[in-house]
């Protein structure tokens, strides 16, 4: 499993470390200056300035080097890194990533096996993240921190490049459209069909209920045949097919017994589903048909509530 950062690797730190030691942190990393609002400090000569810089410098210094004693090599801080202890960090040999966003550190301690910390008193009670590889790789034309051989890998990156802003973003949505059914299928491992079986297969059944229905009731379920019909539709009009040959041939093959057709767009033709090894998540498939049903329901009722009352023409 990988991951990787969008910051940057401090001035003179190394862009490579091999089995690191990672301490994720989320503390303030500039000289303690005094932060509150409205007070003020005298002094009567600019050699006291100098003492107070000096001082805030020794405290910093301090904080580095109880970071440096927990035996790490990558340091990841939640909040800025400034020119001083990045400077100590670089002569420590130690690689400082500075203003890594919440998210990614929580997931960098989730992968690496670390926690967060805020406090570096106590170096037997943090704990430290570990991985193979730290290096600094280029994508395209930005510079990123590439982390693998992580020890837990619950977690990776994965990069989305496009010519322009439509397509990346429409590349994201076809991504998290495809994780959110595979995390719908780690949770009910049921599978159907693809391209277009349990469609057609439904189609089936209920256009031989229609057949059987008395009155004007089967003109509502020929319509819901005919709504279960446009999914194999569209997927052989997305694919640039003849829709109206393939579900032709598509009813036909389903007459017969224990039929596994479906739409083979790679071929441009009618395919054994099975054997194509074409499968989709039952819970996707079950929560598409009910949502669809009961938003047609929906509308219905409100043409059956809201009934409005004829506008009276002026003058009557």
């Amino acid at each position: 499993m990988k991951g990787l950062f969008g910051q940057k690797i401090g001035v003179g730190q190394p862009k490579r470390i091999e089995n690191a030691k990672i301490l994720v942190a989320n503390t303030a990393m500039d000289t303690d200056k005094v932060k509150i609002y409205g007070a003020r400090v005298r002094v009567d000569s600019m050699a006291k300035v100098a003492d107070l810089e000096a001082a805030e410098k020794e405290k910093m210094r301090e904080k580095v080097q109880k970071i440096i004693s927990h035996g790490i090599n990558c340091f990841v801080n939640r909040q800025l890194i400034y020119n001083f202890p990045e400077e100590l960090f670089a002569d420590a040999g130690i690689l400082a990533i500075e203003h890594a966003d919440f998210d990614g550190i929580e997931r960098l301690g989730l992968v690496t096996g670390g926690e967060i910390a805020s406090t570096f008193d106590n170096p037997e009670s943090v704990k430290l993240g570990h991985c193979k590889l730290i290096e600094e790789i280029m994508i395209g034309e930005d510079k990123l921190i590439h982390f693998s051989g992580v020890a837990m890998g619950q977690a990776c990156t994965i990069v989305l490049r496009g010519a322009s802003p439509h397509v990346l973003d429409e590349a994201e949505r076809s991504l998290h459209d495809a994780l959110c059914v595979l995390s719908q299928t780690v949770n009910d491992s049921r599978v159907l069909l693809g391209g277009g079986w349990p469609e057609m297969v439904m189609a089936k059944a209920v256009d031989e209920l229609a057949k059987k229905t008395p009155g004007k009731r089967s003109h509502a379920i020929e319509a819901f045949t005919r709504a279960l019909l446009a999914i194999p539709t569209t997927i052989a009009d997305n694919a640039g097919l003849d829709s109206a040959e393939l579900i032709a041939q598509l009813r036909a093959e389903h007459h017969k017994d224990e039929s596994n057709a479906g739409i083979d767009v790679i071929s441009g033709s009618v395919g054994d589903m099975s054997e194509l090894g074409i499968s989709e998540s039952f819970k996707v498939k079950q929560a598409v048909l009910l949502s669809a049903t009961e938003a047609a329901e929906m509308i219905l009722r409100v043409d059956e509530i809201i009934t409005c009352a004829p506008r009276r023409r002026e003058g009557m």
